[in-house]
């Protein structure tokens, strides 16, 4: 028999189990909120199929044949199996439960969510966390991953995504730096000094600044940096600032602690920040609550590890989609 016609007996065969337990038509139309003529055409269509008689009928009840009890087995734990899938699906989306395994950007990932976890694993004792630090770009599907954060302006193609928020980049310097070299008034005047940026794209000297505030709002201006030191990681290059190398380039999470310690100093802070979209991608998105002053979201996968991510609706852990070299080349500070 071919899968589709099996799957089309599955009902009926259900209807057969309830007939055999309730022992007779009625009883088991009674169970299942149908009619005994519909239940017998169904006993009827199932014996067709398999070739065989299941049932020997009579006014009040009906016997079970040898045949009959041989298939009425599989079919109660047919039943039964469904039954307890259906248990299991309601057990796991009443109580967060199992693994969620979270792919981001390095800096955010150790900056931001790290911080969180304790506090998480503290409230949700059933629900284990894989976070995992990646600067690539990484595709769920491929990377069975169940949960990617990026910085970037949309999700990949095929994948749904959440906005979490926006990232704030700033220019950072050390006091000790900015006295020796002077505190630049206008992003022309970083021609002059040591620029600490990404390095990854061509373009990536390349800072361009938007006027936020004061007059001339909205005037945009892109000036070529250059420097000593070239890093692909924000960590890297806030050591680097604190130490008097340069100028960095800095995402302002990356920066924030650093600032309230005074090892370094913002620079331009009166320029407005383009910022880079901060996301969420997975295959779907399931419940949502605010995380981080964004919002935290689970994304589910088709598998049955799927059922493990999902349940983990609650989640308070954030996210945000890979990380996008260009983000930090769009620095409007």
């Amino acid at each position: 028999m071919n899968p589709a016609d099996l799957f089309d007996l599955m009902p009926d065969m259900a209807v057969f189990a309830r007939v055999v337990d309730a022992g007779n038509f009625s009883g088991a139309a009674r169970q299942l909120g149908s009619t005994p003529s519909t239940v017998s055409r169904q006993i009827k269509r199932l014996e067709k199929a398999l070739a065989t008689r299941l049932l020997e009928r009579s006014t009040r009840r009906v016997r079970v044949t040898e045949s009959g009890y041989q298939v009425y087995r599989h079919c109660r734990d047919m039943a039964a199996a469904a039954s307890g899938a259906v248990d299991a699906a309601e057990q796991l989306s009443g109580r967060p439960q199992g693994r969620v395994s979270l792919s981001a950007p390095t800096a955010y990932a150790k900056s931001v969510i790290h911080p969180l976890v304790p506090s998480f694993l503290a409230a949700y004792l059933e629900v284990d966390v894989q976070l995992i630090f990646d600067d690539h770009d990484v595709d769920p599907l491929e990377s069975d991953v169940d949960l990617v954060i990026r910085a970037t302006s949309q999700p990949p193609q095929g994948l749904a995504a959440r906005p979490l928020g926006r990232l704030r980049w700033l220019l950072c310097a050390s006091g000790e730096y900015l006295r020796e070299r002077g505190t630049p008034g206008h992003p022309r005047e970083l021609g002059s000094h040591d620029c600490i940026f990404l390095g990854e794209t061509a373009d990536d000297n390349r800072w361009c600044f938007t006027k936020s505030a004061g007059e001339k709002i909205g005037e945009t201006v892109t000036v070529s940096v250059r420097g000593r030191y070239i890093a692909n990681h924000a960590g890297a290059r806030l050591e680097a600032a604190e130490r008097g190398l340069g100028i960095a380039t800095l995402p302002e999470f990356a920066a924030r602690d650093a600032l309230a310690a005074g090892t370094v100093q913002a620079v331009l802070a009166d320029l407005g920040d383009a910022g880079a979209g901060v996301s969420r991608a997975g295959m779907a998105t399931l419940s949502a609550q605010p995380v981080l002053a964004a919002e935290g979201a689970c994304a589910h996968r088709s598998s049955a590890r799927a059922s493990r991510a999902a349940s983990v609706a609650p989640v308070t852990i954030g996210i945000i989609p890979g990380h996008s070299a260009r983000a930090e080349t769009g620095i409007a500070v």
